[in-house]
């Protein structure tokens, strides 16, 4: 993690869990790390948790990924204040329980997918142009999911396994145009499996279902920063010990 000291770090999401989680440990990293999510003032409380110099790179602003507009303002701030994003972390993601089927949930699905999806290439764009500009072979890491690899047999899921198959492929695609555009810009997928987060708050989840930590990610996070540059890590997956998915 050397070559990132005191580099710019974006983390979306990062109010909570694997955000919040990934936004500790890169400003202890020695990362200037800046925390985006829609309930700013959590990440604010984030540097009670962080020793004195750690607490300093740590800055929270206020956006709603799925919202261009809001995207637009922030990544202009970051180059304003900071210079510019050298690592995104795109992190932010939300489900609503309701069935695929039922009558009347558009709102529901379209959150989800505006959010997991064209969220994260909103901000994937946006950090992806401010690397390009300044010449910085920089890292975009998506937090995704074991559901974008297989759909899950928990109900109520709808289209959130649906928008990490979405991550996956755009993963991908992401990679395709960095190499043909002669960038040396990696980009890595991470996906877990059950994690202790709010997200899985009222998740019908079978008893004692093994469960990793926030934490777990954030090192997978650190390690995927820390290869050598020729190295991209292109996905990893984890899942606790005794997982059935």
């Amino acid at each position: 993690m050397e070559r990132w000291s005191g580099r710019v770090a974006v983390v979306t999401g990062a109010s909570s869990g694997i955000g919040a989680a990934i936004a500790k440990d890169l400003a202890k990293a020695g990362m200037i790390t800046v925390g985006l999510a829609r309930r700013v003032e959590r990440v604010e409380e984030l540097r009670k948790d962080l020793p004195g110099p750690a607490a300093k790179r740590l800055h929270a602003i206020k956006c709603d990924v799925s919202s261009e507009a809001d995207v637009d303002t922030v990544f202009k701030t970051i180059e304003q204040k900071f210079g510019g994003c050298d690592v995104l972390i795109n992190n932010a993601g939300i489900i609503r329980r309701t069935n695929l089927l039922d009558v009347g949930n558009t709102a529901d699905l379209k959150a989800v997918l505006d959010t997991n999806v064209t969220g994260l290439v909103l901000c994937s764009q946006r950090g992806y142009q401010s690397m390009v500009k300044r010449s910085v072979d920089g890292h975009i890491v998506h937090i995704s999911s074991v559901a974008g690899f297989i759909i899950p047999n928990f109900p109520k899921m709808n289209v959130y396994p649906a928008s990490k198959h979405a991550v996956r492929a755009i993963t991908e695609t992401m990679r395709q145009e960095m190499r043909d555009a002669g960038k040396k810009i990696k980009v890595t997928s991470i996906s877990p499996g059950g994690v202790k987060t709010e997200i899985i708050g009222g998740a019908e989840l079978p008893p004692n279902m093994p469960l990793l930590e926030s934490e777990d990610i954030s090192q997978a996070v650190l390690y995927t920063l820390g290869t050598p540059p020729h190295v991209q890590v292109h996905e990893i997956i984890i899942k606790p010990i005794g997982e059935m998915l």
